[in-house]
């Protein structure tokens, strides 16, 4: 019976991943035991070697849940993906391999543990014992080092003029002031087939490199080139008795709520509260029960209105009406829906699944609609129930209501007359970091303006909004029901995509549901899947979530300069952030001018968020979306730059962690242990104060002429 409010485990037999994973590549391995291993309901992070990039275009086009960009590490293609453990042993069969379970479905804690092995050198020494002559030139891109934690990194990008050669290996060979040499090997990264550099994860070095140089086993040779310092800048030095610190737990949007009213109230002259105009459909969902064995033949029975309006509870049964040649029949009565069933001239039952569930469906403005589990087509129908309707949820403290998102704008001229910036989070459910970023940040400014007369000026130059929260329905799910929940609440599946078994599954993902560079324009990076974890919705702007963040910058057109805050991976974006696959076209390119205003400033706020504890972000991953992460259709910072000229960022707070005993970069995950997502929130408040340093000078100038 479906009576229980905890529903059971995700279903292992997704109709999403489990397609993409029943097609190995060719050439995958034999089945082998997985290094790691997850009870086959159980769901987690992991971080998976893949056995070649055809696996992975595969899992792309199907709309697996990538939690980040793949790498190449070591000669390795890495990639982090919320699997169950059958998909898990599925991907393993095909020759991928489990390195780490980053998070699981239960816990926030995450220790990646990484192996290395040498570099490919037999076609470089062949080369170099026939005295091939060079075939190939090389330019670095990208040749940086900085320290952070007491240790020097170097990292660099550089390409091939032999693009078209997969075999072609680089190596980079770096050399300090006191004469110390060492280098390391760079591994092609090709993105939607097409050629874009080499490169590798930083380094360590023993100090300050002064130079590097790169060769290729082709034979090909760069010109000697001094790394530059990274970032190289850094925030104005904070004041005797600067406030911060505002975050002391994981805040749910009850808690945002609740501290956005106290803000509210505490700082009137400074603070507006802005209901934005979308609600959003709330913490509900339709009650559903399973009517018959889910394992031999049933059909799933949900009300048509949510389970907290009355639904809830409501019993359903199957009757043998114990006489011959009866209809198949329907009566709603004192909560209870009876479905007797149709009889032959001997009294034997005949309805079938597919009967009921049509029956079911039938009435116009019916309370009840019906869907035939998958597998039991056309079976008979059981005498079976009664079942109880329930909507599952478990989040009893918060209101089972359309949910009003709110804004704080916060300033002291709040007229539209200041340069306008926008800092929002919390679009993925899961990113329970990103709304503790945006509230120290907003704690920081409104505490700091009673006492430090440079935060004081400041918000008399700059108008800003905040959004704590864009995602409170799909936030709340993540909180009390499934904890990996990227997308919102709203369910568009039909059929057999209904079935409770995929609720963890069911939703939009709000940040490829915005119009510019959208799936529906033919951009990469989003799915017409509803399961799937980019499903980019029916329509452009679908849901209340995307619309309330492009309606508030469209009713303040002072706002200029915006920051979208994810997790994880410590990445610094800005546009183009997306890409038609026929070629990697990408949105227009910004201009020259426009490119350097977001380089440098990048570089500026970088600095501030290495400035609280040495967190630097690479600069591999600084850049725009489509060149540093991937293509993502119908995201919001196109959107705001492209229609609403918008000079639109993008944080991914939780960089990864230099493991000094290992020698390996380790992950933090979407719901890292308190201590390191309080980090990431002081690191990234920092960051955004300075944003706002950065849209003031901006404004000071390219004044606005009168």
């Amino acid at each position: 019976m479906f009576v229980r409010r905890r529903w059971t485990a995700l279903a292992t037999t997704s109709i999403l991943i489990a397609a993409v994973l029943s097609h190995p590549g060719p050439g995958a391995a034999a089945p082998a035991a997985p290094a790691l291993t997850l009870a086959p309901t159980e769901t987690a992070l992991v971080r998976v070697q893949l056995a070649d990039r055809a696996q992975l275009d595969r899992l792309v086009a199907g709309g697996a849940d990538l939690a980040n960009r793949p790498r190449s590490r070591d000669g390795r293609l890495i990639a982090d993906l919320v699997l169950t453990g059958r998909q898990l042993t599925d991907l393993t069969r095909q020759g991928a391999t489990a390195l780490q379970v980053v998070q699981r479905a239960d816990d926030g804690t995450r220790r990646i543990a990484e192996s290395r092995r040498a570099a490919q050198e037999r076609t470089r020494a062949g080369l170099r014992a026939s005295g091939a002559a060079a075939v190939d030139t090389l330019q670095f891109l990208q040749a940086y080092w900085w320290t952070t934690g007491g240790r020097t990194f170097v990292q660099a990008q550089v390409a091939t003029t032999a693009s078209d050669d997969p075999d072609v290996e680089i190596t980079v060979t770096w050399r300090t002031a006191d004469g110390a040499t060492g280098s390391f090997p760079l591994y092609r990264f090709e993105d939607s087939g097409e050629y874009q550099y080499h490169y590798a994860l930083p380094q360590p070095a023993p100090g300050r490199p002064v130079q590097f140089t790169a060769t290729s086993s082709l034979g090909g040779t760069s010109r000697p080139v001094t790394p530059s310092l990274w970032p190289n800048a850094s925030p104005p030095p904070q004041p005797a008795g600067y406030q911060k610190d505002f975050i002391d737990a994981y805040l749910t949007p009850v808690d945002i709520k609740a501290r956005i009213a106290r803000l509210g109230r505490q700082y009137r002259d400074l603070v507006d509260v802005i209901d934005l105009p979308n609600k959003t459909q709330g913490y509900r969902r339709n009650a559903a029960a399973y009517l018959g064995d889910p394992a031999a033949a049933a059909v799933v029975v949900e009300s048509v209105r949510f389970g907290d309006q009355g639904m809830n509870g409501v019993q359903v049964r199957t009757v043998d009406p114990g006489r011959p040649s009866r209809p198949l029949s329907m009566r709603y009565r004192d909560r209870v829906l009876t479905i007797s069933l149709a009889t032959d001239r001997a009294g034997k039952v005949t309805s079938t699944t597919d009967d009921v569930a049509a029956l079911i469906n039938a009435p116009r403005g019916a309370r009840f609609r019906a869907t035939v589990e998958e597998g039991s087509a056309g079976l008979p129908m059981p005498v079976t129930g009664p079942v109880r309707l329930d909507d599952g949820l478990q989040g009893t403290e918060v209101p089972a209501r359309p949910w009003t998102v709110q804004a704080l704008r916060i300033g002291k001229h709040r007229d539209g007359s200041r340069i306008g910036v926008l800092a929002y989070s919390q679009e993925h459910a899961r990113e329970w970091a990103t709304p503790l970023v945006t509230l120290e940040f907003a704690e920081r400014l409104l505490a700091n303006a009673r006492t430090d007369a440079a935060t004081r000026k400041l918000l008399e130059q700059v108008d800003v909004f905040v959004i704590p929260t864009v995602n409170p329905d799909g936030a709340n799910y993540s909180f009390h029901d499934y904890n990996f929940q990227r997308k919102n609440l709203v369910n568009h599946c039909a059929g057999e995509a209904r079935d409770p078994k995929y609720r963890n599954m069911w939703g939009v993902d709000v940040n490829r549901n915005y119009t510019v560079g959208s799936l529906f324009d033919g951009y990469v990076g989003a799915s017409t899947n509803c399961l799937a974890g980019n499903y980019a919705g029916t329509a452009e702007l679908s849901e209340p979530e995307s619309r309330n963040v492009i309606d508030l910058a469209k009713a303040h057109p002072n706002i200029k300069f915006a920051m979208n805050v994810h997790s994880y991976g410590g990445y610094f974006m800005w546009p183009p952030g997306a890409y038609k696959a026929d070629g990697r076209v990408t949105l227009p390119r910004p201009s020259i001018d426009e490119s350097t205003l977001f380089l440098a400033s990048a570089r500026r706020i970088v600095g501030a968020i290495a400035a609280e504890r040495g967190t630097v972000t690479w600069p591999s991953q600084t850049g725009p979306v489509a060149d540093v992460l991937y293509s993502a259709a119908g995201n919001s910072a196109d959107q705001l730059y492209y229609e609403l000229g918008i000079f639109a960022w993008d944080f991914e707070v939780g960089n990864d962690r230099w493991n000094e005993a290992t020698g390996q970069w380790e992950g933090v995950g979407f719901q890292p242990p308190f201590d390191e997502a309080h980090g990431e929130a002081q690191e990234y408040a920092g960051g955004l104060v300075e944003l706002v340093r950065v849209a003031r000078d901006y404004a000071a100038s390219n004044p606005v002429r009168r």
